[in-house]
């Protein structure tokens, strides 16, 4: 455990490992198999403060901050069952709506967001777009005092469980003409919203989904905050995105390096353990200095956002995401070389974390948009782009 730690964050860290000790990789992949949701983990996480650790007080939240979440969610990792949708509901959703939401979505929000008893998923990546989210063709019109929305989204986690969506359109400034972007909550069962789920090769409760808004009606009260702020809106829910999706991949890669670390000091082919050849121990050592330097990325990622400091956290979540998602890769690729054959069978839970893993060089963006990012912002160099 990190000396920089707080002692208060060690306790936590103790307690969210407790939970996921009694839930584990088995749960989580039973939960798959079975077409369900992880219901029950959702619920004892929940009933815990744990899912709101990061939303304010006066809602029923924990006070906290990402730092505080993603700790949350790399723990449950670190278990076997991590919960995608924190991620989603309380990082990104929670965070801007208590940031920016007006009072009376604050409290039709937050208190659920906080005791899990509602969730929301986000849609922001369209078929056209990909990582150019200039060219979201996602639309909303002003029509009285309503908006009306049209337009697609894909690989939208979790919107068959969600009572909403935050979806991110773009407006037409008055001034310039020019698009710019606008968050609204569009609640699952609001007309003209329907969703189709994608069928995946990745095997997790979570599904994804393709969403189709035609002609959707809104009230004035949809939008989030102000619509002239709508990008620093979006990028004040981008930098949360990216800090836990590196919790999560810190996580996995620590449950996959685990699993390896107890199979080699338990596994003889000749006399002595697998671990003792350094064939076998020095990569697994290399991995766990990997995931430990993402981790101490990411933590400072999360302090920089929980300080307020947006552009500094902006830069720290792609870096910390970046390392995170390549220290994952890494960990379990060799985690299930070190176990052979073993590594990719289904008792041991190893093989179906090579999909996974791939995930966090993907998503929530790409490890070239990343590179592309801090070459051109931090380096200084010609943007490629």
């Amino acid at each position: 455990m990190s000396p920089t730690e707080s002692e208060d964050h060690k306790a936590l860290r103790t307690a969210v490992a407790a939970l996921g000790r009694r839930y584990g990789r088995d749960y989580l992949a039973r939960v798959a198999r079975e077409g369900r949701h992880p219901d029950e983990l959702w619920a004892d996480a929940a009933k815990l403060g744990y899912l709101g650790v990061n939303l304010p007080e006066e809602y029923g939240g924990g006070g906290g901050g990402i730092t505080e979440l993603s700790l949350v969610l790399e723990e449950l990792g670190a278990a076997g069952c991590p919960l995608l949708m924190m991620v989603v509901s309380p990082a990104i959703c929670g965070t801007v709506i208590a940031r920016f939401g007006t009072d009376e979505q604050k409290q039709t929000w937050l208190p659920g967001l906080a005791d899990g008893t509602l969730t929301m998923a986000f849609g922001i990546t369209e078929p056209d777009a990909g990582s150019n989210s200039h060219r979201i063709t996602t639309t909303a019109r002003r029509d009285g005092d309503d908006w009306i929305l049209t337009g697609r989204k894909v690989f939208i986690s979790g919107v068959d469980i969600a009572d909403a969506t935050l979806i991110v359109g773009r407006t037409e400034d008055a001034r310039t003409g020019r698009l710019k972007p606008c968050l609204f909550i569009v609640p699952r069962d609001t007309p003209g919203f329907t969703y189709t789920p994608i069928d995946m090769e990745l095997q997790a409760a979570e599904k994804q989904f393709e969403l189709l808004l035609e002609d959707v009606v809104l009230p004035s009260s949809a939008l989030i905050g102000d619509e002239d702020a709508g990008l620093l809106q979006l990028f004040a829910g981008l930098n949360p995105e990216r800090i836990m999706t590196a919790a999560f991949a810190i996580g996995m890669g620590r449950y996959a390096l685990a699993r390896a670390v107890d199979y080699a000091k338990t596994r003889q082919v000749w006399k002595e353990p697998i671990g003792s050849h350094q064939a076998i121990a020095h990569p697994l050592a290399a991995a766990h200095i990997d995931l430990e330097l993402a981790r101490l990325m990411m933590r400072e990622a999360a302090h920089l956002y929980d300080a307020g400091d947006d552009m500094a956290a902006g830069e720290a979540a792609n870096m910390a995401k970046y390392a995170a998602g390549e220290a994952c890769v890494k960990a379990v690729d060799q985690a299930v070389h070190t176990l052979g054959g073993n590594g990719l069978t289904r008792e041991y839970g190893l093989a179906s974390l090579i999909t996974a893993a791939r995930v966090s060089r993907i998503a929530p963006v790409s490890r070239e948009m990343i590179l592309n990012f801090i070459s051109h912002q931090t380096l200084g160099l010609p943007k490629s782009y």
